[in-house]
């Protein structure tokens, strides 16, 4: 068997591998998938067209951010495909992994170095941390007190807060360490490169603002489709912390800890129970249940077509 035979048998296996996931995943998941669409039954359709039309764009958006993060044209029809595929594939490994391997092949796939690949995806990572950071501010000078948890004391705050200082002092130490140093400076260049380019900073910036604003958009109309009683301001601060927080654990693409932290956050908002849990159902449905299957089928594609 020739070397170019083994390599398309590998191909092919691997696409298998990713069909058989995407079946054992919805096989193990369904009633979720099931209960979520029981409890959206009887929604506004006006608003979770919303939510949907909201839900398609991100990717578009994602792949924006993407362009943005690089100074070299990327094929934009591949480029969208494969933030759709990676978003799927975000889904099977914890912490984002699915997605960057999935986004760091395709870059490498389009003739940039490896190094310069995972520069880029930090710069990206960078951006959209900078941009949710931003919201989250601007948002809770707009919506005061809609973060405050229930039970805490002043000494409560005040131990959190020296836990929160003491994180930020190792964190900066660490990225003064060596390797860290290195690799953050090569950040640092690549930001340079791509803002002495104003199209692709717009791209950067925008696509990154686009897309944490359209997961906040879809949020909101779920809500309005389910009755949820909270101002689109105060949800849009409720999932943006609450998203922000669930990233800490590593979980594949934040299930269990995002629906778990989203929930309790929009009941602490004052949501009833069963209104926050059917928001968190629908967000959760539209974004990950449903396009879960098709997009890694297209993973798979886009595997065997050799973009990846």
């Amino acid at each position: 068997m020739s070397a170019r035979d083994r390599r398309t048998g590998r191909r092919a296996g691997l696409s298998l591998l990713v069909l058989v996931c995407a079946a054992l995943l919805a096989h193990r998941h369904w009633p979720v998938i099931e209960a979520g669409a029981g409890r959206l039954a009887h929604a506004d359709r006006g608003w979770l067209l919303v939510a949907t039309v909201a839900t398609l764009a991100t990717w578009a958006c994602s792949a924006l951010a993407q362009q943005g993060a690089v100074t070299e044209a990327l094929p934009a029809g591949r480029l969208v495909a494969v933030q759709f595929a990676a978003a799927s594939a975000n889904h099977v490994l914890p912490a984002g992994l699915g997605a960057g391997a999935v986004n760091l092949r395709f870059l490498t796939r389009c003739g940039l170095p490896l190094a310069r690949s995972a520069t880029a995806l930090a710069v990206k990572a960078c951006a959209g941390t900078v941009v949710r950071g931003c919201l989250i501010g601007g948002l809770a000078l707009a919506c005061p007190g809609a973060l405050r948890l229930p039970g805490l004391t002043a000494s409560a705050w005040t131990v959190a807060l020296w836990t929160a200082g003491a994180v930020a002092v190792a964190g900066a130490a660490a990225l003064f360490a060596g390797p860290l140093r290195r690799a953050l400076r090569c950040v640092l260049r690549d930001v340079r490169a791509v803002h002495e380019v104003p199209a692709r900073a717009a791209a950067l910036w925008g696509g990154s603002l686009a897309f944490a604003a359209l997961h906040t958009t879809v949020v909101i109309a779920v809500g309005q489709a389910v009755g949820l009683p909270l101002s689109p301001a105060r949800v849009a601060l409720v999932y943006l912390a609450a998203s922000s927080a669930a990233v800490l654990l590593p979980t594949p693409g934040g299930l269990g800890s995002l629906d778990a932290a989203l929930a309790l956050a929009l009941a602490f908002a004052g949501a009833p129970g069963d209104v926050a849990a059917s928001t968190v159902l629908g967000y959760r449905l539209l974004t990950v249940w449903l396009p879960l299957i098709p997009g890694l089928v297209a993973l798979g594609v886009l595997i065997r077509r050799r973009v990846l």
